[in-house]
Order: C-alpha cells, then sequence, then structure tokens
C-alpha cells in the first residue's frame, strides 16, 4: 500500500474525531486551497461555517469527493498544524516532550511566580509570601436585595460583622474553586462564574491563591486540567493582532502551540480566569455580531479575541472566572456564556480580620496589640471588612511597633487610615481616570454631602453619571424593581460617605464652609438663630444633628496638621487655617457647659484631632468625669484613654465598660484618686486585673459588677480589696451562686470591717439552686438593712417567703449571722406549705429573727395573708420587744427581679389581726390587693388579680387596737415604705 493510501485510510478511520478535535481548520483549509487540492466556492462554504466542528464536514465532504490523493495532502497539512493530535490518535511519535511533561512544567513555574506577591509599598527585590497575606474573604452566591445594601451601609461593630456572617453562604471550609463551581441545590454547575467584589477587596488575591492552589495539587472537588490567568491589566498593553492562545501564553510559561495542544485534548477541564474584567480599556461594543472568529490561532483585535471567549463561540465546554468591580458587572452579564453564576466577594469577617492580622504580625505579642486596638475602634473594625484596609492598618502600625512607640501617642486616628486607603486606591486602582484627582474628590464630596442631607445611602444612576465619572470608592448595584432593572450606586459604606462629605468641606471658602456648619450645628434654632450667634464662632452653643456627628469627627482628623500635610504632599490639598479654630472653639463650649451626653461624641473628636496641649485645655472644664450612664464602646474606651493620657492628674471618674477592656484602662484607672465603676461581664479571670486597677487608697463611690458569674473565692477577694480602700460606696455583684460559703464570708465581713468603710453590698444570681436570688446589706438612717429575696418562677411555683427585710442598728452588724439567716430562708422555700415539715423550718426562722436583740423593722413578702401567717405576725409583734415597724406585703417578685406579682389579703387574716391584742408600740402594715365583694370573695392567685374590678389596692394599718385602711391609687412595693 502506498503512503497517499495509508494516509486515506487513516483519516477515513478517525474522521469523527478529526470533526469532534481539530482546531486549526481555517489554516489547512487555507494551505490546501493554495495548494490547488480546495476549489473556491467548497473553500467559502468551509469558511462560512460557525463552529470548527461544522467547519470539518465541509472539509471532509471535499475530501471524499476528492480521493486518497487530497486526503494524503490533508495528512500533511495536519501534521504540520495539529501534531499532538496526531500523536494522540497514534499515527507518529512525537519527538519533544509530552503534554504531561509540559503541564508539569506550567505548575512548577506557577508555584514560582505565584508564591510571592508583591505589596504596595515593596522595594525593588522585596517580596511577601501569599500565605502570609492571603485570607479567604467571605463570598456571597447570591444578589442582595435593596434593604440588605442599606442595612449593610448603615451597620458598624457588632452589627455590622452579624450582617455579614449572615449573608454568607459558601462554605467557609470548602476550597474557593469548589464554592465557585460546586453544583447548585439543583444540581446545575455553572460554565462562567463572575466574580464581583469592591476595590481593595482581594480579587486579584484570590485569583492568584486558585492558580498557587491548582499548581500546587491542592485537592478539591471540582477538578481541572489546567488553569490559565489572563489579567486585563496586561491585556490593556498588547498591541495588534492576537490570536486567543497568543493572548493565553502572555501569563505563562507555555507557547501558543503548547496552549493549543492542552485547549485541544481537553477544553471541558480547563479554566480561564480573566482578572479584572472592568481595568479593560475597550468597548466590545466596538464590534459587531458578524465578527466571529473560527478558531483559536485566527488572529483579530484583542477585543474581538476576548468577546468569542466570553461569549463561548470558540472553547464553548471551556469554563471561565471573571473577577470585576460592580461598575463593569453588566456589561459583563451581557456578554458571558451559560449557565452562568453570579459571585460576590463581601470582605472580611471579624474572624478573617484576626486571622488576617495573625498572619501579617507572626509575633503573638504584636498580632494581640495590634488586633486589640483595631477591635476597640467600631468604625476601623467595620472598613476592615476591607481588605486593603487591613492592610494599611498592619502595615502602619508595625512601623509604630519598630519605632518603638505608644500606639496611643502615634497619629492612627481613624481619619489617618482613611486618608492612605484613599490614596492607595487613587494610586493603585485608579487606571484610567476622566477627572484629575481635587476634581474627583470634590464630586465624590458633593455626592456624599447631598446624601447626608437627604439621609440617603442608595443613589440613582443619573444623579451619580451628573457628578462623578467612573471612581473605585463607588460601587454599583443592580435591583429588581418591578417589572424592570434599577441601577443605583452607593459608597463602600456609610463611613467612607461620611469622610468624603468632610474633605467637601474643607474645600469650601470659609464663608460657604461656616454656613454649610452652622446649619447642621443650629438646625433645631433656626428661628431665633441671629439673636445669640457668636459672629466669629458660629458654631459654638450649637450641636451637630445626630447623623452628622462623623462628619464633624472626621472634620477634626482632617485638621490635625499630620493628616493636613500628607494630602497636602500627596494631592496638593490644602485645609484652610480657618478650619481648626472653629473646632476647637465648639469643643471648648460644648465641654464648659457640661452635656454630659455629648461626652463621649467630644472625646472621638480630641482623639481624632491629636493635639495634646488642646487635649489638656479641653478636658479641664471636666471636673468629674461621669460616663457611667451607658456602658462605653470598645472605641469609647480608646478615645477616653488617649485624652485621659494627655491628662496625667485627672481626679476622679465614673465609668461604665465591659470586662473586655480592664486591661486597656488599668493604668488609667490605678492613677485615679476617685472611681466609681460599674463593670459588665466580669468573670473570675478578670477579677485580678480588676483589683489592680482598684488599687488601694481610693474613694471608691460604687463598684457594680454586673452580668457577672463569680465564684465565693472571687468574691473574697474584692470584699478583702474593699478593706484597703478610704471609702467604698457600695458593691453590687452578680455571682455563680449564693451559698453557705457566700454568706459566711458576709457575716466575716460584716465583723471585720469598721462603720465607715462601706455603705452598700448587693450579691445577685439566677441559680435556682441558690440559697437566695438576692442578698443586700445596706446602711439606711444610722441602721443595718439586710434584704434577702427568691424570685418567683412563675404563679404555680411561687416562694412560701419571697422577702425579709430586717433592720436593725449598726452597731449589732457584727452580731448577724448572715449564714443562719439565709440557710433558714431558703430551708421554707424548699418544702410545701403542706409539708409537715414546713412549720418547724418557719418556725426556726421566725426564732432566729426574734433573737435578734436590736431587730426594729421587719419586712415580710408573702403571696396571701392567710389567718396562719396572721398569727405569725402577732408572734413576731409580741417575741420581739424593740421591733416597731412590720410591713406585710402580699405577693411575690417575679423572676426578671423588676416585676411585682401581687398578693391577696385573706379576710381571716385581716380579722384575726383586728380582734387580736397586740403591743401599741409596734405599728403593723398589710398591703395588697382585698375583694370588696360581700360574699364569695376572690381566694386563688391569679396573675389577673389586679384587673378584676372587685379587687381594690390596700393598706391596712393596726397600731394597737386601733385599725385604718387606706385604699391606694396605685401598687405600693415592698421597698416603697
Amino acid at each position: 500500500m502506498d503512503q497517499d493510501s495509508e494516509r486515506a485510510q487513516f483519516v477515513d478511520a478517525h474522521w469523527k474525531t478529526l470533526v469532534q478535535r481539530v482546531i486549526m481548520v481555517m489554516a489547512i483549509a487555507d494551505e490546501l486551497q493554495s495548494d490547488g487540492m480546495l476549489e473556491w466556492e467548497p473553500y467559502c462554504k468551509i469558511k462560512a461555517a460557525v463552529t470548527n466542528q461544522q467547519k470539518m464536514r465541509e472539509l471532509y465532504e471535499v475530501l471524499q469527493s476528492g480521493g486518497d490523493q487530497v486526503k494524503s495532502a490533508f495528512y500533511s497539512s495536519l501534521e504540520k498544524h495539529e501534531p499532538y493530535l496526531l500523536g494522540d490518535l497514534g499515527s507518529i511519535k512525537l519527538m519533544g516532550e509530552s503534554l504531561a511533561d509540559c503541564l508539569n512544567k506550567y505548575k512548577m513555574w506557577i508555584q514560582k511566580e505565584y508564591e510571592y506577591v508583591t505589596e504596595y509599598n515593596s522595594l525593588p527585590g522585596e517580596n511577601v509570601l501569599l500565605s502570609e497575606r492571603f485570607t479567604q474573604p467571605l463570598i456571597i452566591m447570591r444578589h442582595r436585595e435593596r434593604r440588605e445594601r442599606e442595612e449593610e451601609m448603615c451597620s458598624v461593630g457588632e452589627s455590622f460583622q452579624q450582617l455579614l456572617v449572615s449573608r454568607n453562604n459558601a462554605d467557609k471550609d470548602s476550597s474557593i474553586l469548589d464554592a465557585l463551581f460546586g453544583a447548585d441545590s439543583k444540581g446545575i454547575s455553572p460554565n462562567s462564574v463572575i466574580l464581583q467584589g469592591n476595590s481593595g477587596n482581594g480579587k486579584s488575591f484570590t485569583a492568584q491563591k486558585i492558580m498557587l492552589d491548582w499548581a500546587s495539587g491542592k485537592l478539591c472537588k471540582v477538578e481541572f486540567d489546567c488553569l490559565f490567568h489572563l489579567k486585563c491589566k496586561e491585556v490593556n498593553h498588547v498591541s495588534g493582532e492576537q490570536s486567543l492562545t497568543e493572548l493565553l501564553s502572555y501569563n505563562s510559561n507555555l507557547t501558543s502551540e503548547q496552549i493549543s495542544r492542552i485547549l485541544q485534548k481537553s477544553s471541558e477541564k480547563v479554566l480561564i480566569l480573566i482578572d479584572g474584567f472592568d481595568e479593560l480599556r475597550f468597548s466590545f461594543s466596538d464590534f459587531s455580531d458578524h465578527l466571529k472568529l473560527k478558531d483559536l490561532s485566527e488572529k483579530a483585535p484583542r477585543e474581538a479575541s476576548l468577546k468569542v471567549l466570553l461569549m463561548g463561540h470558540i472553547l464553548s465546554k471551556t469554563s471561565l472566572l471573571v473577577t470585576t468591580r460592580s461598575t463593569a458587572t453588566n456589561t459583563l452579564d451581557s456578554l458571558l456564556k451559560h449557565p452562568k453564576r453570579f459571585t460576590e466577594i463581601m470582605g472580611f469577617s471579624e474572624r478573617e480580620v484576626k486571622e488576617y492580622f495573625q498572619k501579617f504580625f507572626q509575633d503573638e505579642e504584636l498580632f494581640i496589640k495590634a488586633y486589640e486596638y483595631v477591635r476597640s475602634n467600631e468604625t476601623l473594625i467595620t472598613a476592615c471588612s476591607i481588605p486593603v484596609i487591613c492592610w494599611i492598618i498592619c502595615t502602619v502600625l508595625r512601623e509604630r511597633f519598630s519605632e518603638g512607640s505608644d500606639l496611643t501617642s502615634g497619629l492612627e486616628t481613624t481619619t489617618s487610615i482613611y486618608v492612605d486607603f484613599v490614596c492607595t486606591l487613587l494610586e493603585h486602582h485608579s487606571q484610567g481616570l476622566s477627572q484629575p484627582v481635587p476634581t474627583l474628590l470634590r464630586s465624590l464630596g458633593q455626592l456624599a454631602e447631598r446624601g447626608m442631607l437627604d439621609t440617603q445611602v442608595l443613589f440613582e444612576e443619573k444623579s451619580v453619571d451628573e457628578m462623578v465619572s467612573a471612581s473605585p470608592f463607588l460601587c454599583k448595584f443592580l435591583f429588581k424593581r418591578r417589572i424592570r432593572k434599577e441601577t443605583m450606586f452607593s459608597f463602600m459604606h456609610l463611613s467612607f460617605q461620611e469622610f468624603f462629605t468632610a474633605l467637601y468641606y474643607i474645600s469650601q471658602e470659609e464663608r460657604e464652609f461656616l454656613d454649610k456648619l452652622t446649619e447642621r450645628f443650629h438646625s433645631q434654632t433656626q428661628s431665633y438663630l441671629s439673636l445669640y450667634l457668636d459672629k466669629d464662632f458660629p458654631l459654638k452653643y450649637g450641636c451637630p444633628e445626630p447623623h452628622f456627628l462623623p462628619v464633624v469627627q472626621f472634620l477634626c482628623g482632617l485638621s490635625n496638621s499630620e493628616v493636613s500635610r500628607s494630602l497636602q504632599e500627596m494631592y496638593n490639598l490644602s485645609v484652610p487655617s480657618f478650619v481648626q479654630p472653629q473646632l476647637r472653639e465648639w469643643i471648648l463650649d460644648m465641654s464648659k457647659s457640661g452635656v454630659y451626653s455629648y461626652l463621649p461624641f467630644i472625646l472621638h473628636c480630641l482623639y481624632e484631632l491629636h493635639e495634646k496641649e488642646f487635649v489638656q485645655k479641653a478636658m479641664e472644664a471636666w471636673l468629674e468625669l461621669d460616663m457611667s450612664w451607658d456602658p462605653l464602646s470598645r472605641t469609647d474606651c480608646w478615645a477616653l484613654l488617649y485624652c485621659l493620657d494627655c491628662c496625667p492628674h485627672f481626679r476622679s471618674l465614673k465609668l461604665n465598660f465591659a470586662a473586655s477592656e480592664l486591661k486597656m484602662l488599668q493604668d488609667v484607672l490605678c492613677r485615679t484618686p476617685k472611681l466609681g465603676l460599674t463593670v459588665q461581664n466580669v468573670s473570675d479571670t478578670d477579677v485580678t486585673v480588676l483589683l489592680s486597677a482598684l488599687g488601694e487608697g481610693k474613694q471608691l463611690g460604687e463598684l457594680k459588677l454586673n452580668s457577672s458569674c463569680l465564684s465565693d473565692q472571687s468574691v473574697q477577694q474584692v470584699l478583702k480589696a474593699l478593706h484597703k480602700q478610704k471609702k467604698v460606696g457600695g458593691l453590687q455583684i452578680s455571682v455563680k451562686s449564693i451559698t453557705a460559703d457566700t454568706a459566711l464570708i458576709l457575716t466575716d465581713f460584716l465583723q471585720s470591717c469598721s462603720k465607715a468603710e462601706w455603705e452598700e453590698i448587693s450579691l445577685s444570681t439566677s441559680d435556682v439552686e441558690s440559697l437566695c436570688s438576692s442578698l443586700r446589706l445596706f446602711s439606711f438612717e444610722g441602721k443595718l438593712v439586710v434584704n434577702v429575696v427568691r424570685l418567683c418562677l412563675s404563679i404555680q411555683n411561687q416562694p412560701s417567703l419571697s422577702e425579709i427585710i430586717l433592720n436593725c442598728p449598726r452597731s449589732e452588724a457584727s452580731n448577724i449571722d448572715i449564714k443562719s439567716f439565709t440557710e433558714s430562708f431558703h430551708n421554707i422555700n424548699c418544702i410545701a406549705e403542706e409539708s409537715v415539715d414546713f412549720d418547724r423550718n418557719l418556725h426556726a426562722l421566725l426564732t432566729l429573727l426574734t433573737s435578734m436583740s436590736g431587730l426594729s423593722a421587719l419586712n415580710l413578702s408573702v403571696p396571701f395573708l392567710t389567718e396562719t401567717w396572721a398569727s405569725r405576725v402577732l408572734f413576731l409583734v409580741e417575741s420581739s420587744p424593740k421591733l416597731t415597724v412590720i410591713n406585710f406585703h402580699a405577693g411575690s417578685w417575679c423572676s426578671d427581679g423588676v416585676k411585682w406579682l401581687p398578693g391577696l389579703l385573706l379576710e381571716e387574716g385581716i380579722k384575726l389581726l383586728k380582734e387580736s391584742a397586740k403591743r401599741p408600740e409596734c405599728i403593723v402594715n398589710i398591703r395588697g390587693f382585698r375583694c370588696s365583694k360581700s360574699s364569695e370573695r376572690c381566694s386563688r392567685h391569679t396573675e389577673h388579680i389586679d384587673q378584676l374590678s372587685c379587687n381594690q389596692r390596700v393598706t391596712i394599718q393596726f397600731c394597737g387596737d386601733q385599725c385604718t385602711e387606706d385604699i391606694k391609687l396605685k401598687l405600693v412595693l415592698p421597698d416603697e415604705n
């Protein structure tokens, strides 16, 4: 058999495979036509066919009619243009390396090239491992609704973190490719994926991580034989016509021929990653639909090559992953082939921020120091959802650490970080801006101010187009609105809108600046503004509108000399000299007026100003810093710490904060001689820091440890610390349980302390097994008052005796056995009144009370006044000669400790008290609801006793033989005696 026949047989045997896999069809057809083997008419038919498969079918018809000679010529051309395909079919033994060898070398090249990143501030030859920077961001696999966008825009701190985590619906533990290309709930896997993200959100880092993971053999469920990375920044610099294989070769060590072979062999197992679609400097609309490339090797303008790839006209089975900013998502969506999926990088939650900081610093001590600094600022921890802000903050703090500087003394204000962020985006994420930077910033500021004035965070497309051209600071959203789509824009977060508003104000002339701010500071007093307005300092005597406070805070930060200098050096933006004096005068006026509700905000303004001498001057007005009405946030504590560090001799503080801030404030508390502290969520592990902060010899107005869970040992440590103070106004502690040991500790405390050392000690617990729910000791008119309470869990489970309050002279305090008293109280509430042991246990308690020689007043709270309880009251009257008042309340405290569940005064109990002889020196008051019906009176407890018209609130007083009854309009509670 001659050579032509052998080749013809091979073509016939493999014609189905050739139809499916030959890519360079037109190159072969061109050669056959040039050699006279292909007539013009069939050649035109081949060229007109849309897909490679259709072209090959047309060509095969020509081969069949042309005989062995034409088929042999086709085979020769196939050897030249598709050698690897012939090798796969077994016709010849290819010289050179195999496809597997090519891929292995390609993977090794990627590992080497992608292992490191070059940072914005890297010096020549300076690189950082990707593993030390990359933290996988949260990815959402759907479009969000308008309401969700607005919620995210306006949330900060903890609420923002909760929203981020709730929005994320990608498996955090799966690989990125699994999350993006895995099958959905209907079992459909996408052919193309849009990965949207704002500027600085980590799209390119994510692309680099995907490439490195694949090359490093990181296992994932979605398998790809090969990945290609097409960087749009590089495509912008490509000139002339290029084939698709040539474009793909720009960012690889593979030749166009090797890429062609890979795509021929398994195009359905190939992923092409197109990074930065929004950065392309050309429009796809310039190419009409009839311009469609026929194969990979056909040269065309870069726009055309990319368009046919995106639309799936060639490589229809190849997967595509395209990263883009939101501003280009709509254009991209109209191009991409189906089935496609929309995903979006949400950025970092607090968990990822922590992971990023840990990777960046590596040194555990520096990591904790830096992370706690950011965590203490709600605005910064919110902004850290943007990965590039994490990098900026870490970079700035690392520099501070290397200089040995204290964080509070350095200029890491919120404003300075935002300025760094703006500069980073303008330098590295704003190629091709159509406006000069000052013009862009002013336009953004005008848009931001409009939103602030209208309390608006989403802007219509028309209003944005009128003011701002393309900007990395704006996000574009598509929403469904009835039967159409609506395009809207926003800033990355409300805080950036506030920042750009402040930036806009400092670009104004003095008169316009003052007019704008005066309107915001005096919006409530416009009608009589001219009567008291200070013409030189018009902001004085006013308060900014609540939603405008962050803008004022940013203004303070921008007027700081270092921040102002940075803006001047980088963008020739100068902060006018009149800005800072106006803000300073307003702050001094607010400080002198002593408006405590604005105190946290004033501290933040002082922190942003970061001018030590002025901070000292402003703080002089606060003789006593009282911030105890609401718990301070971490941000508040940080601002407070800076301001107090500027004033080391501050005398008096009243603060309310979480135990997690104790370490931060420890030094300040130690050196302040007069303290009043409310600390939330204190645990046993916090007690050592707390006691160190208290120190010795202080005037401790009060110490409240709320929502805590302290053990007996910790309570004992705190009580011992009180002995070391000059004066203690009160101590309130939430404890794990009030046990016999707890009561013994209090007994010992009473016996060891002097009269002037303390005014109140109060313990409370939620433990139902405890001796009682709360135990309180306090001074009142020279007497010691002991108050013990058992809360009512439900109306069906009321304690037999819910409260006892007893009074005795302060001098008798050391003789009171708190342990025996609380144990007896507990014993009668552990058994039902019908039990045979109940009377015995109650008699033991009453006997204990009568043995207290100084007992002068007693309160009892019981669900009902029955005849039996009336007889017990009479026993106390006769057995306690110094007892002058007994107050009996029918009812119980509910489990919240606030609501009072009223009870009934039964007629048989009232009758016994009226008819029995009593000491005239002892007054008995009974309070509760009394049924006014003459017969069939109410005798059962219900939750609606007070709502029955027959029941009246009454106080009945017995003094000797006299009895008076007073109908009350309101319920009198046990502590209102």
